[in-house]
């Protein structure tokens, strides 16, 4: 039997860690123990309070069954509490918060609500792979918009405005941003408001990055004057809380366009288990202890990633907010490709190479925070004694402070 691809697939391969997490797999049956820096699942356990809180739920005999699509009334109430508490805005549970099973699960929501054949969607390079995915498989037009460290990995957005917005429909924006670490200023954001106003555009603000190693207070789009009207918000407690396996994200936002999507929603999944719901509520509700905590440990191990990237002669950026460390390529490399190949069969340890977040991340390369101090050392050390490695960097080595 031969049955054919779909082709709103023709131009989405398999999610890159999906394909490299299957090699790093075989390469670590093969004995080749790869200590691996790529993708950012905190390695730290929740707090104990929502482990007994998933445990106690668990043991109730009525907590098995289908769940409410858009969660119970305790969970949304929760998220709003959180909302209010960190950004200062003020949502309304019933109407203006769903939640959701990973806030990758409603980029798709968000998507197929919105999206179909002939709509265009402004999306950032670098920027998350599965954006573009969510596009090409709704059928939408691709549209990249430049961020470079020239512009401080921000968009040019009076040069967006003098190109043909007519058909674009979304804009997907990343604040603090992945992969480069940016934290974007009220300012900016203020200005981004007005520009999808101007242009009739609805933001999408993927938030999930605001709590970890922030030396500012924590932003949402929504407290931007005007915002409501033009944007919704992500938002995910897998970095934050150390829930990623957990699958707890939300959107926020306009209670219309918020139904909307739960009308869509609806039709795919069954609701989040109830004990996964009732611990979320006791993450959301931990105190500012729990993420001083939480950053101390990524503090530490972010001295050791920078300087292993140095120690490759690479060139952090200085002020990264978020679980990795974005760092430019020596000039001794093609591209953070070549770097993250000769790392791996070098050193043992994997990089991400930055150009899997579009043409702009070429001369890039990104470490994850997410492993124990221990393996950190481990991983500087083999970079350290590998030859091959210092030889090509050693004239670019810097020791600069970051």
């Amino acid at each position: 039997m031969n049955i054919s691809i779909a082709s709103r697939l023709a131009h989405t391969g398999e999610y890159y860690f999906s394909r490299k997490l299957r090699e790093l797999a075989a390469l670590n049956a093969a004995g080749a123990n790869i200590i691996s820096l790529g993708i950012g699942s905190p390695d730290l356990p929740p707090h104990p309070s929502v482990v007994a809180a998933l445990a106690q739920a668990a043991a109730q005999p009525g907590a098995h069954g289908y769940q409410s699509y858009q969660g119970t009334p305790a969970l949304r109430g929760a998220m709003a509490e959180f909302y209010q508490r960190h950004y200062g805005v003020a949502l309304d549970p019933a109407t203006e918060i769903l939640p959701l099973l990973g806030s990758k699960e409603g980029l798709m929501h968000i998507g197929m609500t919105f999206l179909e054949a002939g709509d265009a969607v402004l999306i950032p390079n670098p920027g998350y792979p599965t954006y573009r995915a969510v596009a090409e498989i709704c059928g939408a037009e691709v549209r990249e918009y430049n961020l470079t460290e020239a512009t401080g990995w921000l968009p040019d957005l009076d040069a967006l405005a003098q190109t043909d917005l007519s058909r674009v429909k979304l804009m997907l924006v990343n604040y603090p941003h992945m992969p480069t670490g940016t934290a974007a200023g009220l300012p900016f954001l203020t200005r981004l408001v007005e520009f999808a106003t101007a242009h009739n555009i609805l933001l999408v603000h993927d938030n999930p990055y605001g709590f970890i190693l922030n030396e500012t207070p924590p932003l949402s789009l929504l407290a931007v004057p005007g915002a409501r009207e033009v944007a919704v918000e992500l938002n995910s407690l897998s970095k934050s809380h150390n829930l990623a396996g957990w699958r707890v994200g939300l959107l926020a936002g306009r209670a219309d366009v918020i139904a909307s999507v739960l009308r869509f929603k609806s039709n795919m999944d069954s609701g989040m288990f109830l004990p996964v719901q009732q611990a979320a509520v006791a993450a959301l509700a931990l105190g500012d202890d729990w993420f001083a905590e939480l950053n101390a440990t990524y503090r530490a191990r972010r001295a050791l990633v920078l300087e292993l990237l140095q120690a490759l002669g690479c060139t952090p950026a200085p002020g990264q907010v978020g679980l990795f460390i974005w760092a430019a390529v020596p000039a001794g490399f093609a591209d953070g490709y070549a770097l993250s190949d000769a790392v791996l069969a070098e050193a043992r340890v994997f990089l991400t190479p930055g150009g899997i977040f579009g043409s702009n991340g070429n001369g890039y390369i990104r470490a994850s925070l997410c492993q124990p101090e221990a393996l950190l050392r481990e991983a500087l050390a083999r970079v350290r004694e590998s030859s091959v490695i210092l030889s090509a960097a050693k004239d670019l080595i810097t020791t600069a402070p970051i």
